[in-house]
């Protein structure tokens, strides 16, 4: 890999070309170079992912894989999914092409501005959404966003991003803040233990410059120790910024907020679930220590739709349907909650599909656990990654410890959820269940029993 330098990011003559520009955080980043002007391309597989959207509306073009597409002068991406055997990659080495990963270049990148890093297990995404929304509606504001949206503002002064903890990336980065939101074990595939996924966040939090805001009932987050202030956010009046007089509705969630005593303001968050309150907590500390109008801030936060592939929601016939990225017990319960809340006199069912089997196998009692939240549970195949071909799990042993059910269903036949109506449908994965989703919105759309 190569050394990325001041002069290969500020001389917008480069031509930066991304490998594996469909990725999430890939195709954000590629984005915001696009927008702040500088001169972008990228490959991929060429299966549509809905992250290559916004690239092809903007006109940045997208190859196929192939060794011809890197050519002398060019400034290589690699997208960490790709290893260094990858064909573009090892002809750029060819070339004697500059090759940077993705994090390391992240990592440089936000140097001049602000930087607010969003971290943790779970909640980066739907936070780093929040945060760059409000900030968006405030001040000049660049941010990176998991669900594959990226915005550069030539002028910004703050850059909100997702940062990873998956193989520690994110200890590419020194943020001036961070939003941790908790902490909890996840990628089984590469951290041994919560201990050594703990170990990741205290050496990200020796890393950040002014102040980190973190959830305060996590006892992990609690545990951290860095000369770099923490204030704690939650629920509770110990804590340093503080949610009260919470009102949970239909409509979405209403609370006044405090700094130790000083009352902050009073904010509406047209958002779903107790996990969203205390996203909306990590934003409002930020702003707050920013010394942003709160006033501003509030009303920026009643405009807030949501980011992709979190609670998406439409109806079809009498069904509600919900597409949502859960793939953790912890955001499995986090969403089921939110539909109560939003739906709480319809019948809330699940279809699930787990991602890799590692993580499957490692939580297989807290998925059956989770998904028990909901009236009745749905599953299909375990979704394999590029990291991994097969695993020592069967989708039927999770299936077998689910109470609320636990049904396999196939994509060619997804005909027992028709038995549902009026009710809530949650399609949850980090896989492909979008085409379980699509197969039953056809069946519903066509079925002659429902009403259309």
């Amino acid at each position: 890999m190569s050394e990325l330098t001041a002069e290969m990011i500020t001389d917008k003559n480069n031509l930066f070309h991304f490998v594996g520009i469909k990725g999430s955080g890939m195709s954000s980043l590629a984005m915001i170079l696009h927008e702040k002007g500088y001169k972008v391309q990228g490959s991929d597989v060429e299966k549509y992912f809905f992250t290559q959207r916004d690239l092809e509306k903007a006109g940045v073009p997208i190859y196929p894989f192939a060794a011809e597409n890197i050519k002398p002068g060019m400034i290589v991406i690699a997208g960490n999914a790709f290893p260094d055997t990858h064909e573009e990659i090892q002809e750029a080495f060819h070339l004697d092409v500059p090759v940077i990963r993705y994090h390391d270049f992240l990592g440089k990148f936000i140097e001049p501005y602000t930087s607010i890093a969003v971290t943790g297990s779970h909640g980066k995404t739907s936070t780093t959404g929040l945060l760059a929304h409000v900030l968006t509606g405030v001040a000049k504001t660049s941010y990176l966003i998991g669900d594959g949206t990226g915005h550069g503002d030539p002028s910004a002064q703050f850059f909100a991003f997702e940062a990873c903890e998956y193989r520690r990336h994110f200890l590419a980065y020194s943020p001036d803040y961070a939003i941790m939101t908790n902490i909890d074990f996840d990628h089984p595939d590469y951290y041994t233990s919560i201990e050594d996924v703990y170990n990741a966040f205290q050496t990200m939090a020796t890393q950040v410059k002014k102040a980190i805001f973190a959830y305060g009932d996590d006892v992990y987050l609690r545990k951290l120790k860095t000369e770099t202030p923490i204030y704690y956010y939650g629920l509770n009046e110990t804590d340093d910024i503080y949610a009260t007089n919470i009102e949970r509705t239909t409509e979405g969630s209403a609370f006044d907020v405090y700094h130790k005593k000083d009352f902050v303001g009073h904010f509406v968050l047209p958002a779903f679930g107790k996990h969203n309150i205390l996203n909306a907590l990590g934003v409002i500390a930020v702003a707050y220590f920013e010394k942003l109008d709160m006033k501003e801030v509030a009303a920026e936060m009643l405009s807030f739709k949501g980011v992709k592939r979190r609670f998406s929601e439409k109806k079809v016939a009498d069904m509600i349907i919900v597409d949502d990225y859960a793939h953790h017990p912890a955001e499995i319960k986090a969403t089921i909650d939110a539909a109560r809340q939003k739906y709480p006199e319809k019948e809330v069912i699940a279809v699930f599909q787990p991602h890799t089997f590692s993580r499957t196998i490692a939580l297989l009692d807290e998925f059956a656990q989770a998904l028990d939240e909901a009236d009745k549970v749905y599953l299909c195949d375990i979704f394999s990654s590029a990291r991994e071909k097969s695993g020592a799990v069967k989708i039927e042993d999770l299936g077998a410890k689910v109470i609320k059910g636990g049904q396999v269903i196939t994509e060619e036949n997804v005909s027992p959820l028709l038995d549902y109506h009026d009710s809530v449908m949650i399609f949850m994965g980090a896989g492909d269940v979008q085409k379980f989703e699509k197969a039953y919105e056809d069946l519903l759309s066509t079925n002659t029993h429902n009403v259309l």
